[in-house]
């Protein structure tokens, strides 16, 4: 056979040189893996070539190769080998762990772990019941051979033991039972092993500190294998002997090669859990001796900071961090004291939050903000101090700075490591500063006084601080959003938002520093500038102060020439960030009178002229910034809690938006597409980009009348008080549950306003119709296709970093035709959705409401894209948020919910369909995705409403037996569309209407589930697409589970669908079936139960596609070694050891 052996392996050999040469022709090396492959699947002298190409006089290439062959032997051979050929197997593989390797410096990598591969195979099929004495061959290993050769016996012992811990422990690639046996085992032996793996370590970091380098390799290799046990190991065996292990480690910490490999085990051990008693002993970590060592490991080396320093130090600050949750999780408990040196230990940490890395300072917010919120530790003096120590850090964490492609700062050099590109390292910024906010607050809690000095002392260095612009490319001097006076000025402003918000929440009037601050905010009203950007922080600033202002309310006026001013900022060319001015400026005074409308009431005259001389000029503001002033005038006649008067101010208010939308130029243009297209100005064409655009003025004409609309709607209310409301005259009633029924205000001219209203929404339906399609110019061909900026949204794709603020609000009339037609859309049904609550039953009980909708919101919605149909869904479930009117949402409800469900059923068939011929498609990954995304979009927010509509019907007591027809088939199309989206591509979808709507509706009416063999079917396919996912597993299988229970008695169907699952047992399923059926049988447990369907309807269960080609590895269980015998029923059989029977023994006689 020697011969026959001799030749494969030759050929082989060039098989292998011929995969592995770069020069190789692509055909001869498909034709070289082809040979190879079916070589180990058909040839029987796998074995001894595999053999003969690991002899170590082999090149490396071909040794691995030999290696594969008996891995793969092990793999898919074993189960059939003979028992002597398994032992000789065996045995060669021992003598090439002996004698097949060279010196652990010369051998390459992935010899040794493919020699460990083999070895961990055969442990897993034959461990320990046939091979017990394992453990003990691998200690006799490390000591084996000639000098030289043993450091390479260890690690590859080292590394057999690791990769036996990832595959039984970590990835659990082995059958339960194996697993089991291998696992409890090992647990047996692990005061050995732990003693074995400390040894060695111990013995080879004394030699390596002798300059061996071996020594290091083998001691980098066993903190390794440490690192796999630690995990998962009893406690006892880190903290035996008062910790020994977790003092060598943190020796190990000053030593270069290892300090990495010793922090990672570190990590581990001290991020353990458990009972609270067991993590006791970790406090010994704060002790001054390993305190000492963790310290020194950070300090910085002569040699600079490289990358492998820089990932130690990470790992170093996830140990200090680890450390501290255990300090709050044990520092709960009243035998554990605070360490004495917490001190030393938060100097530490508060090291690493000054660090110049970014990743660095944010990896220790969450550890800071335990401590701070911790109900002992953060009454130390300590953490009070270090609470005050952090404020003033993240004065200077907050300034965004350390861009990778910058040198402009420390910080720099490290985001460059950490990422990819400016774009990444602003979106982990902005969630670094959201995270820095979340600590600030309760590091406020513990020093009010002190944060609110750091604060105000930074605000007015700004205000001192003359403007640097940087490198700015801005005209006039101005600020780029990068320039560095900006950077500061909104980080402080972060700072300051952050404090104050705290400040006015903790303290009592009396202890508020009410001179302090309004002497700051003296100052930020005196503060004058022209750049937007810095404006915009000073606006801020002006409204987090403004609360002082209730203590001395004379300084008010100021405030108000501060922020008029600001409503009409202007400079050429308008920039994005001039707009932001003039919205902060509005808002700010909306804010106001939402906030403090009781104070600013005395103002409301003053307001309202101002506002009246603003309006008369109708291009000096924009409609959103005209409707903020106009929300905050009717928020300030909120107080007036009189009716007659609030309705007087009302229409006086509305006057010029309702002669205007009521006139009959505006009726012609809403009621007919064509005429609104003219007047909006789609029909035009426009060559030059920087044209004037002649139709914009009645585009905001229409845009301001629907903001006016909307923002009356939003904010006129009756009064909160009963007692108020009805002295004013808001009360007209009460229901027969005794609640009173309001009147608003403002319901009489809005409902004037209504039909117009309307005729606008079915207008707009009617534009994406293909005649009203074909009116547009070539220009505005696009003109209702999704704005760039809702796409990136979308598709979470970030904005640009640099400059954006200097870029113009939209950039042609294209972008500004569509964010008309996107922001009209948005605000028409707002209205609608505003209108129930507002009104109530002034709304409800409109004559033919549901016939008024279904004729303009519902209307063609065959042509509506589907990205509108969000906006719809969510308006229709805002409307019945009162539940005084059953009858009247009743009748306005079905007809509604209806049709929409009926359109949107049928779009998701077309959906489904499309789905399934995606891949013949020639479209882009990119617009895929955004199609997908934007498609699946109102199902969505469908099922995210699915029970409120079911909630909502149930609370009318509409029971089955007595809804009509029309009612019927809105619930079987719920029920459709709920069940159809369990096979969308999309797991958290499948998995929230697995869990939240599809049981939640079925069960409401079983009767109607004439359509069950459907429903089960389609919760088996979804199955079939995302039963790889344990989270849609789990859920898709319990509904499988009730919905068999509830049906599976009346419809014996159910089971002929059971039979067609693939792989099940018939005899497991009669079983389960008639316990189903029969209700006397006995019942198993809940979770036995839901186990045993679970392993009946594994067959439906799809595979992950990188899984559904791999040859199965099959290993058979061996007779388990920890059997527990079952305890003897019969109570007679050993009666003398019976407790009754030794109680009343002679012995006891006496007693």
């Amino acid at each position: 056979m020697a011969d026959p052996v001799a030749a494969m392996c030759e050929q082989l050999i060039k098989a292998v040189n011929v995969m592995m040469d770069a020069e190789s022709n692509q055909r001869y090396r498909l034709e070289a893996l082809k040979f190879c492959e079916e070589f180990k699947e058909k040839c029987p002298f796998c074995v001894p070539c595999g053999l003969q190409l690991s002899d170590k006089s082999q090149a490396a290439v071909v040794r691995h190769f030999g290696l594969q062959i008996l891995e793969h032997v092990i793999k898919f051979q074993w189960n059939s080998m003979p028992q002597q050929d398994k032992v000789h197997l065996k045995n060669c593989t021992m003598e090439l762990l002996k004698n097949g390797t060279y010196p652990i410096l010369e051998e390459e990598s992935h010899i040794k772990d493919a020699l460990s591969r083999i070895v961990v195979e055969m442990i897993k099929r034959e461990w320990p019941q046939h091979w017990p004495d394992m453990l003990k061959e691998m200690e006799t290993l490390t000591s084996f051979g000639v000098v030289g050769f043993e450091h390479c016996h260890t690690e590859l012992v080292m590394l057999i033991l690791l990769r036996l811990a990832e595959d039984v422990i970590t990835f659990q690639t082995l059958p339960m039972q194996r697993r089991r046996d291998i696992q409890q085992t090992l647990t047996q032996n692990m005061d050995g092993i732990f003693t074995f793996l400390l040894t060695i370590l111990q013995q080879h970091v004394d030699e390596y500190r002798r300059l061996a380098k071996a020594h290091c390799r083998v001691g980098i290799a066993t903190l390794n294998t440490l690192a796999g046990y630690i995990d998962w190991v009893a406690l006892i065996h880190i903290t035996n002997e008062n910790c020994h292990l977790l003092e060598i480690l943190c020796l190990l910490l000053s030593e270069p090669e290892l300090q990495l490999e010793a922090a990672e085990c570190l990590l581990i051990a001290i991020s353990r859990k458990g009972k609270l008693e067991d993590r006791k002993p970790l406090m010994l970590l704060f002790d001054d001796v390993a305190m000492h060592y963790i310290l020194s490991a950070a300090q910085p080396e002569g040699t600079g900071h490289g990358e492998t320093r820089y990932t130690f130090l990470k790992r170093l600050c996830q140990v200090l961090c680890a450390l501290g949750s255990q300090l709050c999780a044990l520092g709960s408990i009243a035998e554990v004291e605070v360490p004495g040196n917490l001190n030393k230990y938060m100097e530490a940490f508060l090291a690493f939050t000054t660090h110049p890395s970014q990743f660095l300072r944010s990896s220790t917010l969450t550890t800071w903000g335990n401590v701070f919120r911790h109900e002992v530790l953060s009454k130390d003096p300590v953490i009070v101090q270090m609470a005050i120590k952090y404020l003033k850090a993240t004065t200077t964490n907050l300034v965004k700075t350390g861009f990778p492609s910058k040198n402009d700062s420390p910080a720099c050099e490290y985001a460059r490591v950490d990422f990819d590109s400016d774009e990444d390292f602003n979106a982990f910024f902005n969630s670094f500063r959201a995270q820095q906010g979340e600590v600030i607050r309760p590091a406020c809690k513990i020093a009010p006084l002190e944060a609110f000095q750091v604060a105000g002392e930074w605000l007015q260095y700004q205000i001192n601080t003359p403007l640097d612009t940087g490198n700015s490319k801005s005209g006039e001097g101005f600020c780029s959003v990068l320039s560095p006076s900006v950077v500061q000025w909104d980080a402080m402003t972060f700072f300051t938002e952050s404090v104050m918000g705290q400040l006015f929440k903790i303290l009592d009037k009396e202890k508020l520093p009410v001179d302090q601050g309004m002497e700051l905010l003296q100052a930020v009203v005196n503060y004058e500038t022209r750049d937007p950007l810095i404006l915009s922080c000073v606006l801020s600033n002006l409204s987090t102060l403004f609360p002082f202002i209730l203590h001395q309310p004379q300084f008010l006026p100021k405030v108000f020439y501060k922020l008029f001013p600001s409503i009409t900022f202007e400079i050429a060319p308008r920039t994005r960030a001039v707009k932001n001015v003039r919205r902060h400026a509005c808002s700010s005074i909306t804010k106001m009178c939402r906030d403090y409308p009781d104070f600013m009431m005395p103002c409301f005259d003053m307001l309202y002229m101002q506002v009246k001389k603003l309006f008369a000029n109708e291009l000096l503001l924009t409609q959103m910034e005209k409707s903020a002033l106009m929300e905050a005038l009717v928020l300030l006649s909120n107080q007036f809690k009189d009716y007659s008067k609030q309705k007087a101010f009302l229409e006086e208010h509305m006057a010029s938006v309702t002669a205007r939308w009521l006139s009959g130029e505006m009726r012609s243009v809403l009621w007919d597409p064509a005429s609104f297209l003219a007047f909006v100005g789609t029909d035009q064409v426009i060559n030059e980009p920087g044209s004037e655009d002649q139709m914009g003025i009645n585009r905001s004409r229409i845009s301001f009348c629907v903001y006016t609309i909307l923002g009356v709607v939003k904010r006129a209310r009756w009064p909160t008080d009963l007692e108020e409301a009805k002295a004013g005259g808001f009360v007209v009633g009460y229901t027969s549950a005794g609640l009173p029924i309001y009147r608003n205000p403002c319901t009489e001219p809005l409902l004037a306003l209504l039909p117009n209203l309307l005729a606008l929404i079915r207008t707009h339906n009617s534009l994406y119709l293909p005649e009203n399609q074909a009116r547009l110019s070539e220009t505005f061909k696009r003109a209702y296709d999704v704005m760039d900026v809702e796409k990136n949204l979308i598709l979470a794709i970030p904005q640009p970093v640099l400059d954006v603020y200097d870029s113009p609000v939209y950039k042609s009339s294209l972008e500004r035709m569509q964010g008309f037609f996107c922001t009209l859309y948005d605000n028409c049904y707002h209205v609608l959705g505003n209108a129930g609550p507002a009104l109530q039953q002034d709304f409800y009980t409109i004559e033919g409401l549901a016939e008024k909708l279904l004729g303009s919101a519902l209307i063609h919605l065959e042509h509506v894209p589907d990205h509108r149909l969000r906006p719809l869904l969510h308006i229709l479930c805002k409307m019945p948020s009162s539940g005084q009117w059953c009858s009247e949402l009743y009748h306005l409800l079905c007809p509604l919910l209806g049709l929409l469900f009926s359109h949107l059923l049928q779009v998701n068939f077309m959906l489904s369909m499309e789905n399934n011929v995606a891949s013949l498609s020639q479209r882009t990954a990119m617009m895929y995705l955004f199609r997908d995304k934007v498609k699946h979009g109102p199902y969505k927010q469908y099922l995210r409403n699915a029970l409120f509509i079911s909630a909502l019907l149930q609370r009318l007591n509409l029971r089955w037996q007595i809804i009509n027809q029309r009612t019927s088939d809105m619930y079987m199309t719920l029920l459709a569309i709920s069940f159809n989206s369990l096979s969308w591509r999309d797991t958290t979808n499948c998995q929230r209407a697995a869990t939240l709507v599809c049981w939640a509706l079925l069960r409401q009416v079983p009767e109607m589930a004439l359509h069950h063999r459907k429903l089960f079917a389609l919760v088996l396919s979804a199955l079939q697409m995302h039963g790889q996912h344990d989270g849609c597993n789990a859920a898709l299988t319990q509904l499988a589970l009730l919905i068999y229970d509830a049906l599976r008695p009346r419809y014996v169907e159910l089971r002929a669908i059971m039979n067609q699952i693939p792989n099940i047992h018939p005899e497991h399923l009669e079983q389960f079936d008639q316990k189903t059926v029969d209700p006397m049988l006995q019942k198993v447990g809940e979770k036995k139960r839901k186990d045993q369907f679970k392993k009946l309807i594994a067959g439906t269960v799809g595979k992950p596609l990188g899984q559904q080609f791999k040859k199965e590895v099959h290993i058979r269980n061996l007779p388990s070694l920890f059997k527990k015998a079952k305890p003897s029923k019969d109570i007679v059989s050993d009666s003398t050891k019976a407790g009754l029977v030794e109680l009343f023994s002679p012995e006891h006689d006496d007693h």
